[in-house]
């Protein structure tokens, strides 16, 4: 019997009280700073100096902490855009992709018909044609999948480099500023968004949709139809919804708002468009995704922490010479402690001896 029974084997874990899942995620954040330590011993650099720099670098200056709320926004707004899809185990893996074509749609208004309307009217067809441009990019393959049964994690992967290509056509040939330079003029004055507190609305309008994303998820009957599809099919099915409807609609609203995102990089950022505009927003917010758990509210602050450790890994270049490279790998240290904690948080391993005092 014990030779058929494996060694160690998983189990799903039922409920986990909430105070020991904060207990198990906060362990693992304190192990990655650990493990960072070990990191920085091993550059020849003193680790509490080198916190101490990233902490100082990113919050300790008013310019260093704008930096780190512009890095926030596209991060969090993004990650809010892929929650409902996954929620519905739709795998958007395309929000690079459909950040960049909503900066194409405002970015149109921006070079091209600033003259024609005043500053207002101006960035809200911008904001308005970016939705348009993200939701339609997002639409696509949620119709091959809806039709056909295609594989959304490869089409929206592809479409991704569609995007970056039709960006890199038009910054040497239709909108190409200067001939020859493979450069998009910079946005005018009236196509800018407005700035708060020394940084541009977007984070505002984050904070927003945050709630909005929020109440839509959980009190609303299409995010109630998510939940149920992302659960069963079939269920969602036998309750009568429309599987294709909801699909597309979710995959919509996901792409409409990685849209917008590319507008407030495009216009509030970069204040301009090149082929790199996303710059990894759209991969980095799915780690932001799983970390949260979905959840909203904390998005923010797991967005927040990601701009800090970006902006921290600049100044511990200048600062103290260390390799750029350094701070990636802490940054990856503790994203992947963080995510694999949530192994622990979801599952338990039963050992052989266990299993057999259980049974006895």
């Amino acid at each position: 019997m014990n030779e058929k029974t494996p060694f160690i084997r998983l189990a799903k874990r039922e409920d986990m009280p909430k105070s020991k899942v904060w207990l198990i995620r906060g362990g693992a954040f304190v192990l990655a700073i650990l493990i960072g330590c070990l990191i920085f011993l091993i550059s020849d650099t003193n680790p509490f100096k080198a916190y101490g720099t990233i902490l100082m670098g990113a919050l300790g200056k008013k310019t260093g902490f704008r930096q780190v709320i512009k890095n926030a926004v596209p991060l969090l707004g993004t990650a809010l855009a892929l929650a409902p899809c996954f929620r519905m185990k739709y795998w958007n893996i395309g929000a690079e992709g459909q950040i960049t074509m909503g900066a194409v749609g405002a970015s149109f208004f921006a070079l091209k018909m600033y003259e024609a309307m005043p500053s207002p009217v101006l960035l809200t067809v911008m904001g308005v044609t970016s939705i348009l441009f993200g939701a339609f990019w997002a639409i696509i393959p949620a119709l091959f999948k809806s039709r056909w049964g295609t594989n959304e994690t490869l089409f929206t992967l592809m479409m991704n480099y569609i995007a970056i290509g039709i960006v890199g056509w038009l910054q040497g040939g239709p909108w190409e500023g200067k001939p020859g330079s493979q450069i998009i003029p910079l946005f005018d004055e009236k196509a800018v968004l407005p700035k708060v507190g020394g940084v541009h609305i977007g984070w505002i309008i984050v904070l927003l949709l945050t709630v909005v994303m929020y109440v839509y998820m959980n009190y609303t009957k299409h995010g109630y139809e998510v939940a149920v599809l992302g659960e069963s099919e079939n269920t969602a099915v036998y309750a009568g919804m429309n599987v294709a409807k909801v699909t597309i609609r979710t995959a919509a609203l996901s792409g409409g708002i990685c849209g917008l995102v590319g507008f407030m990089l495009a216009s509030g950022t970069n204040q301009t468009l090149y082929s790199d505009v996303a710059g990894g927003a759209g991969f980095t917010a799915i780690t932001v995704c799983w970390l949260a758990q979905l959840n909203p509210f904390a998005m923010i602050a797991i967005a927040f922490l990601l701009a800090v450790l970006s902006k921290g890994a600049s100044v511990l270049q200048t600062s103290l010479a260390i390799p750029s490279s350094i701070s990636d790998i802490l940054t990856g240290i503790i994203l992947l402690c963080m995510l694999g904690c949530e192994f622990f948080i979801n599952y338990r391993m039963i050992f052989r001896g266990h299993h057999e005092k259980e049974a006895a």
